[in-house]
């Protein structure tokens, strides 16, 4: 049960994404630093107490709602399923760190570091240098697709504020999703809760096919939004 005020998203019936609780917007963009990524600053967006954020990829306000998904008459069924990340997640085992999986990616690429991509660093996590960079590229995923784990079974996660980020990919030249930070709470259409997540990424372009979250179908469909 939320309260009026808790910091949540709700998914509206093929509509929006009612935000509520004050949470930060804003903009970055996907930008190369080597051979890995970094964040830099996009367009400033206001801020509120309460927004909605189009979900079907044809507002003529984005990332906002423009009431478009009426016109267009947008099926926004979420059929991702509910399961838990731990359930759905494969284990890879490394020397000196363990990882977890989930496979949903966003193709953000924060997984990449100077040395070699995640699942590489892990091979070779009994080198420091090269177990703190796997932390790094699982803990900088997005999607929250991949998170390290110690050998204890512990797992690392960057404490993170509540935030949204609204993504775009100049180098895909694409616009990519809703990068979702801090463990805000989402709620179904139908009232029931998704597992809250420290990080996770929501589509805005309403193709995905992991629908409400992103699966990276933007990139071959080459969304851009209209902002």
């Amino acid at each position: 049960m939320t309260s009026p005020n808790e910091q949540k998203i709700t998914i509206t019936e093929n509509g929006p994404y009612i935000v509520l609780g004050n949470i930060p917007l804003s903009e970055k963009i996907i930008t190369a630093n080597g051979r890995g990524y970094i964040w830099t600053e996009g367009n400033p967006l206001p801020q509120s107490e309460a927004y909605a954020l189009c979900r079907c990829g044809h507002s003529s306000s984005s990332p906002f709602c423009s009431g478009a998904h009426v016109k267009i008459g947008f099926d926004g069924t979420e059929i991702s399923g509910n399961s838990r990340y731990k359930n759905r997640a494969k284990f890879y085992l490394g020397p000196e760190l363990n990882m977890l999986d989930d496979d949903r990616c966003a193709f953000a690429r924060f997984c990449h570091r100077e040395r070699g991509t995640a699942w590489e660093l892990l091979e070779t996590s009994d080198d420091p240098h090269d177990k703190k960079e796997a932390i790094r590229a699982a803990s900088e995923c997005p999607s929250g697709r991949l998170t390290a784990m110690g050998l204890d079974g512990s797992l690392m996660e960057d404490d993170l504020k509540p935030e949204i980020v609204v993504i775009q990919d100049p180098m895909k030249g694409v616009s990519s999703g809703l990068y979702v930070k801090g463990g805000i709470k989402l709620i179904g259409s139908d009232g029931n809760e998704y597992e809250t997540r420290n990080r996770y990424v929501l589509c805005r372009c309403g193709i995905s096919s992991l629908r409400p979250f992103c699966d990276a179908t933007h990139i071959d469909e080459k969304y851009r939004d209209k902002n």
